[in-house]
């Protein structure tokens, strides 16, 4: 049998993370706005990214599929496409986002935007209008209308806005789309290039053209927290079956990593994501945390973390870490389990889209002539009863 695509690979990760976090709370509230398309799309985006499981692209730190799947997923549908044109527009929406996150990274980081809300939001537009067929100079103009809306800060990180923003920059990549296509005009260039215009304001070069297939470079996330936290862990784990939790530890990162997972002492599930001493604790006492780990906070791994510090070391690799005991044990992690250097294998991805998902995912994805409504069914991703009241 011939091995799924990158973007099937990529698409079918999300979609079990969408399928397991529809019913968050974050998510929740999204459903409630409203029933409409864009009130859908922004649910859906919501809940792919709610409990942070979703795939990651490093070389920008950007969730590349998080604001472009259910735009692609979703007008897919309304329009009666099938699933290969779903995956098509998919994966122009993705090479979309990842080419200009890479242009701007770290540059976003640094300056508190989230790439995955600010680049999604152009990746978005791009899948909306391929799937409409837009001609070139529509579709930059839906690009354009998308960046003025590109938003989305990492002060959010750790609390409902992370998802809510990505969610809400699936819906502005697809309403930018919709409003291209009915003869709204704005010149790219000067969105992009003029005085005050995007390159300007968040400091981000446009690219000059596309990565060659950026998916390569894709991660699939083996932990449901900040990608930036994932070695740690790892190296937490390796010091475990070392010997007993030490008294005091450091945990190193690099700054950017750092800048990402900057909690310290979190106070809910959702801040835990992004607590590295905590994680590393975890990690010591219990293995590796899987979704229903951050549901609140363990008590224990909260006590053993206040004795863990975290510090940065610019000579690491970005989403490296190294933990060091104060017995004199230390375990360095360069490249953890779902990174490029050491990807999943099927059985690894299928546990994790079933671990998600159960087994309503099976197969979904198999025949790219599938109706791309069978797959929102399948996902539980449909209409709802909901209202904006």
């Amino acid at each position: 049998m011939e091995a799924p695509s990158p973007y099937r690979v990529a698409f079918l990760d999300w979609l079990a993370c969408a399928a397991r976090g529809s019913e968050e709370p974050a998510a929740l509230a999204a459903r409630a706005a409203g029933d409409g398309l864009l009130e859908r799309v922004t649910w859906a985006g919501t809940a792919g990214h709610v409990l942070d499981y979703d795939d990651t692209w490093s070389p920008g730190l950007v969730h590349a599929s998080a604001a472009v799947a259910p735009v692609a997923l979703l007008v897919g549908a309304g329009l009666d496409r099938d699933l290969g044109a779903v995956l098509d527009a998919y994966a122009h929406g993705f090479e979309a986002t990842a080419t200009l996150a890479r242009a701007g990274h770290p540059a976003l980081y640094e300056q508190g935007w989230h790439p995955t809300a600010v680049c999604g939001s152009a990746g978005a537009a791009v899948a909306a209008a391929h799937l409409h067929g837009l001609p070139a100079e529509q579709a930059d103009v839906a690009v354009a209308l998308a960046l003025l809306r590109a938003g989305g800060l990492r002060a959010a990180f750790g609390s409902d806005g992370k998802a809510l923003q990505v969610g809400l920059a699936a819906a502005t990549g697809l309403h930018a789309a919709l409003l291209a296509r009915h003869g709204a005009r704005v010149p790219l260039a000067d969105v992009r290039s003029a005085a005050a215009g995007f390159e300007q304001v968040f400091g981000v070069p446009w690219p000059a053209g596309g990565d060659a297939r950026a998916i390569a470079e894709n991660w699939i996330k083996a932990y449901p927290c900040c990608l930036a936290t994932h070695s740690t862990i790892e190296a937490a784990l390796a010091l475990r079956a070392q010997g007993p939790v030490p008294d005091e530890a450091t945990v190193h990162l690099h700054p950017v990593a750092r800048a990402a997972a900057a909690r310290s002492d979190p106070a809910d599930g959702l801040e835990a994501k992004f607590a590295p001493a905590y994680l590393a604790a975890f990690a010591l006492l219990h293995g590796a945390p899987g979704v229903s780990d951050f549901t609140g906070v363990d008590a224990g791994a909260r006590d053993v973390a206040r004795r863990i510090a975290v510090r940065t070391d610019p000579a690491l690799g970005e989403m490296a870490a190294r933990v060091e005991a104060a017995d004199g044990r230390t375990a360095q992690v360069d490249w953890p389990l779902g990174s490029p250097r050491r990807p999943m294998d099927e059985a690894q991805l299928l546990r994790k889209v079933r671990d998600l998902a159960g087994d309503r995912l099976d197969g979904v994805l198999d025949d790219v002539g599938t109706p791309a409504t069978r797959v929102v069914a399948a996902a539980g991703l449909g209409r709802t009863a909901a209202t904006a009241g």
